[in-house]
């Protein structure tokens, strides 16, 4: 435990700009039919850019408070919502703006190898604080539990409709996780966040936004879930160093299928 903490304070890190408004590799599982999850999203960037880029406000020792609610709708299909809010210094609190998110997830009976599900999320933000104005992601979920083993991989595409540049080829975003149950409390693992630019042109390098959290995963009680940890901008694009919390708590309304 010590080692991996060390490891995380004294990564070298960059010191530019990306959202961070939710920074989660989504699992494959959809809610139970009947079960609301609450969650609060806090993150909060450390190091990042400091002068406005294309419109965007900065991001340096900006605050990120996103309060998603998903409802399982049935047995495999749930529809979420997210409330984005940003602080920025010398600029107070703002909302800027509402995304919808349906999942379906391949039902049980088909006995697959891996979790499979697929996320679509659409919205609006403020120009003046997101490049992109109204966009769309598609983001396929797979993921498998190999004993104390956990494995996530989300190969996200990013549409943008309306925003600061002319809409081009859906970028490519790849999100992946990986963690180990060191006890019946705790997992300890890493989440890797890419935006690698379009499909038909990738950006170069410097330009890509890719980062690394090394994250820690705690089970206290089955209707809380709680994830945290610090991130690191591997390019001059990424915001360089961010803290991240995710707290939800889960609402039974009604019978639903066992987790």
């Amino acid at each position: 435990m010590r080692v991996f903490l060390l490891f995380c304070f004294f990564i070298p890190v960059a010191l530019f700009s990306q959202e961070n408004y939710e920074i989660q590799v989504y699992g494959a599982e959809t809610m139970d039919k009947g079960q609301t999850m609450f969650e609060i999203h806090s993150n909060y960037t450390a190091k990042g850019g400091k002068d406005i880029v294309k419109g965007v406000l900065p991001s340096w020792h900006s605050i990120h408070e996103t309060l998603e609610i998903t409802h399982g709708i049935t047995d495999n299909f749930e529809l979420g919502f997210y409330l984005f809010t940003n602080y920025t210094p010398q600029h107070g609190w703002k909302v800027i703006g509402t995304h919808l998110r349906p999942r379906i997830a391949a039902p049980e009976k088909w006995k697959l190898p891996v979790g499979l599900s697929l996320s679509a999320e659409i919205g609006f933000q403020s120009k003046d604080y997101a490049a992109e104005t109204f966009s769309m992601e598609l983001r396929p979920i797979i993921d498998k539990t190999i004993g104390k083993l956990y494995l996530c991989l989300n190969p996200t595409l990013g549409f943008t409709f309306q925003g600061v540049e002319k809409p081009s080829a859906p970028a490519f975003a790849p999100n992946f996780k990986t963690s180990y149950a060191v006890s019946s409390k705790m997992s300890l693992g890493a989440e890797y966040y890419g935006d690698l630019g379009p499909l038909n042109n990738f950006d170069k390098l410097p330009e890509q936004n890719q980062a690394v959290f090394f994250v820690a995963d705690l089970y206290v009680n089955p209707k809380w879930e709680i994830n945290f940890g610090p991130g690191f901008g591997l390019t001059d694009a990424t915001d360089g160093l961010v803290f991240k919390m995710i707290l939800g708590r889960r609402i039974d309304w009604g019978k639903h299928k066992k987790s």
